[in-house]
């Protein structure tokens, strides 16, 4: 895995966005997900998120900081006690069938307990549950995490009714078509319900945290903390809001248009990789093997990289050109959301 300050990026990139380039590659149908942004208001002012660091042994981002969520169970399409904002109007919001819509916005809400212990659910359309640390609650838990449990038969047997209105959405992004592993995922604003705290049960976490958006984004920016392009992004996002309430506020106005990278081949059979109205994450990957160098400057300067490197290959010093573009900022971290 690479990574460039706090972005990481696969190192089977390269080879895999030359394969979808050249036609070589077949692109993996990616899997539906939810993924939420739990908030909740600081004694300093403004919201903090609750995150979590993903293991570094995960197969998909390991080692990277995310939200609570994961994929869609096909069980998740099952009737549910459902509060809020009717199937209709959850499928305009999201851009989906009311039958997509509802299993994704049930996946939101059963992937929150699962990796955070909270449940945004509760015995009628006005109250939410409150104390859910006990044994009893763990084990259902552990039992939806396990697949044992579909959400419907939970919130069934507990007589609960899942709170949509607790949900605003926020943003979709789906995987790159070179990627080996595909999502499709909405991301959601909630706020920390009243009664309730966060737990370190996620299996696939080492470390869970709250962070003010400003300061997760510094860690970023400082490469201290990896974060894929979706999870800064929707960090960003949070910085104009004071409070939990400002931002869940300014759902019902999101662009959730999905956001879907670009691979293309430039005249000199070099990669260009860009995420359509975010500039920053642009990278330039060369013809030939290396490490993927930070692509911050315009395309005239890439061009102009280029020339020089050209007259450095007719001096006989190519590779010292290579090594030189950007040493520090390309370093290894640990297997790769």
């Amino acid at each position: 895995m690479t990574r460039t300050d706090g972005q990481m990026f696969p190192a089977s990139w390269p080879d895999r966005i030359r394969a979808l380039t050249s036609g070589e590659l077949v692109p993996v149908t990616p899997r539906r997900a939810a993924t939420v942004l739990l908030l909740r208001d600081t004694d300093a002012g403004g919201p903090a998120v609750h995150m979590l660091r993903r293991r570094a042994s995960m197969a998909f981002a390991g080692g990277a900081y995310a939200y609570p969520g994961g994929g869609v169970d096909p069980r998740d399409e099952r009737p549910v006690g459902w509060a809020g904002p009717s199937l209709e109007a959850w499928a305009a919001a999201l851009g989906a069938t009311e039958a997509v819509a509802q299993a994704v916005v049930c996946a939101a809400v059963r992937e929150t307990f699962e990796e955070s212990g909270v449940l945004l659910a509760g015995p009628d359309p006005e109250t939410v549950v409150a104390d859910i640390t006990g044994a009893d609650w763990e084990a259902d838990r552990a039992a939806l995490a396990g697949h044992q449990l579909s959400f419907a038969d939970f919130l069934a047997r507990r007589e609960l009714v899942l709170r949509s209105d607790l949900l605003g959405p926020w943003a979709r992004w789906i995987t790159p078509e070179f990627e080996e592993r595909r999502y499709d995922t909405w991301f959601f604003l909630a706020t920390l319900p009243a009664g309730q705290r966060t737990r370190d049960v996620s299996g696939e976490a080492d470390h869970t945290v709250w962070l003010p958006p400003a300061a997760a984004v510094a860690g970023y920016d400082r490469g201290e903390l990896s974060m894929l392009p979706p999870t800064v992004t929707t960090l960003r996002d949070l910085l104009p809001y004071a409070s939990a309430a400002d931002a869940l506020t300014a759902t019902g106005d999101r662009d959730l248009t999905p956001v879907l990278a670009r691979a293309a081949l430039d005249e000199h059979g070099d990669v260009v990789l860009t995420w359509p109205g975010h500039d920053e994450f642009t990278r330039f990957i060369p013809g030939t093997a290396g490490p993927l160098p930070d692509r911050g400057q315009s395309r005239d300067q890439d061009q102009d990289r280029a020339q020089d490197q050209d007259r450095a290959q007719d001096q006989g010093r190519a590779q010292d050109a290579v090594r030189s573009e950007d040493p520090d900022r390309a370093r290894d971290e640990g297997a790769g959301r």
